[in-house]
């Protein structure tokens, strides 16, 4: 029955659940077997907690089935930047090597709230610095496409863990593209929600806009119903919205196609590798071929750079200082140099890049309201060799810093506006592309319908795959 359950959607799963076809323990039981056949192979999921998920699952099935939550009982994995009670939670540190906290972070409170059961904590880049998951503590995830490859990050083993059926719904996090990357390096799909959506913390700055917690799943349709157990309201973060009255895998099933979509290769500010650059170009001619305008341009985003790479210095500075003061030696030299830059910088130096991000949002806000999507890649290059830290050029171009090569999805980051990568293709060497799709300002719902309408048109990835050398 594992692989007959492993191969499932998690909304056909949940409805099972529903109607008490299946139990949340035939789940865990299914995920316990395909987890210690699969992730020695990728390294996705280092810690598990299964006795404590059985625990949670029985404690769940005690209650009437219309008091389960919209999950029912369905496993979830936890990236390992967000604390679970009970649960070595890392941040992918030695400093946090063996940390087992008391209290459970806000969205996994909320996802418990609505019957999600957590089966394990995936891995991270230490402090979700850097589109690479490895680590001191767990070491490098792998890319089930080729074990030779990178899984981007830092929700990587996340996203490899949907690909491979180590999980049905994974959250995840994202400051400068770690939900999309992953997602189209992987083959499956991530959002990243407008900030406030879903609740995030407790945190030293709990008024940061950059970074976002959200869903990641193999299609849409299962994207937005984890979407639906994350957004609640929550008064202890201070910028949280309001529970949508309408719920988003009602919304994504519409499928609403997209009348009139501007396309970018590169957002007038990074090389993008041609495979890349061929896939997204194919899957904007398929788009067009099925009757959307398509319409090459988009917003001036001359300033994403430097506003960028500022406020992410201050805000790596701000959140990490304490552990810089005391812990530097057990720093990885990328959180060093990350937080070295936001120490050095001066108030007009933040102020400056506040107000360029300010324009960046005007500019994209009024393009938006011209089009129904953005569409881009998720990403400039297919999965590159898992030994390198990080991109270092891409067509010819040198990058400066380790973060350079994420300008595309970091400049959707600046605008708060929603986005998902969807998988629109494979290379020559049968390695995922993800296309991005970003939304209007707080436009969750009509991009997860026009989302569902493109994976349509542009077909899913045969998900889930077991490992390949």
């Amino acid at each position: 029955m594992t692989d007959e359950l492993i191969k499932k959607d998690a909304v056909e799963i949940r409805d099972l659940l529903i109607g008490d076809d299946i139990t949340p323990l035939d789940l865990i039981d299914a995920l316990e077997s395909r987890t210690h056949a699969i992730d020695p192979k990728v390294n996705a999921v280092p810690t598990c907690c299964f006795d404590r998920a059985r625990t949670h699952a029985k404690a769940l099935m005690a209650k009437p089935i219309e008091e389960r939550g919209m999950l029912a009982g369905l496993p979830v994995l936890i990236k390992d930047l967000s604390n679970v009670a009970g649960v070595r939670s890392t941040q992918g540190s030695p400093i946090f090597a063996d940390f087992i906290p008391d209290q459970s972070d806000y969205v996994v409170q909320d996802l418990e709230a609505a019957g999600g059961i957590v089966t394990g904590k995936s891995n991270t880049p230490e402090f979700g610095a850097g589109a690479n998951t490895f680590n001191e503590v767990f070491g490098k995830t792998l890319n089930p496409w080729d074990t030779s490859k990178s899984a981007a990050g830092s929700s990587g083993g996340a996203a490899v863990a949907l690909a491979t059926g180590m999980a049905w719904l994974a959250h995840g996090s994202d400051l400068g593209g770690s939900l999309r990357n992953p997602a189209s390096f992987n083959g499956i799909v991530g959002m990243r929600p407008s900030p406030g959506r879903v609740a995030s913390g407790p945190m030293a700055n709990p008024f940061d806009t950059l970074s976002v917690d959200g869903p990641m799943a193999r299609n849409v349709a299962d994207l937005a119903l984890m979407l639906d157990a994350m957004a609640a309201h929550t008064p202890h973060h201070p910028i949280s919205l309001e529970t949508p009255e309408t719920s988003y895998l009602s919304a994504a099933s519409h499928q609403d196609k997209p009348l009139k979509v501007a396309f970018s290769l590169n957002l007038g500010i990074t090389p993008v590798d041609p495979a890349v650059s061929d896939a997204c170009q194919k899957a904007a001619q398929k788009l067009a071929a099925n009757g959307v305008e398509v319409i090459e341009t988009h917003p001036d985003f001359s300033m994403a750079h430097d506003s960028f790479q500022t406020l992410r210095a201050h805000g790596f500075a701000s959140g990490l200082n304490d552990l810089y003061e005391n812990n530097r030696d057990q720093l990885k030299p990328e959180v060093v140099w990350n937080i070295e830059r936001g120490l050095n910088l001066s108030a007009g130096d933040i102020a400056k890049a506040e107000r360029q991000r300010g324009e960046i949002y005007q500019n994209a806000a009024a393009f938006m309201a011209d089009v129904d999507l953005l569409i881009t890649p998720a990403t400039i290059v297919p999965p590159y060799p898992v030994d390198d830290r990080y991109v270092s050029q891409c067509n010819g171009v040198e990058f400066d810093t380790y973060i350079d090569w994420l300008a595309i999805a970091y400049a959707i980051t600046l605008t708060s506006l929603p986005a998902i990568s969807v998988p629109c293709g494979m290379t020559d060497q049968g390695l995922p592309v993800g296309l991005q799709l970003v939304g209007k300002p707080r436009g969750e719902a009509h991009l997860l319908s026009h989302a569902h309408w493109v994976e349509t048109v542009l077909g899913r990835m045969a998900t889930p795959i077991s490992p390949q050398a």
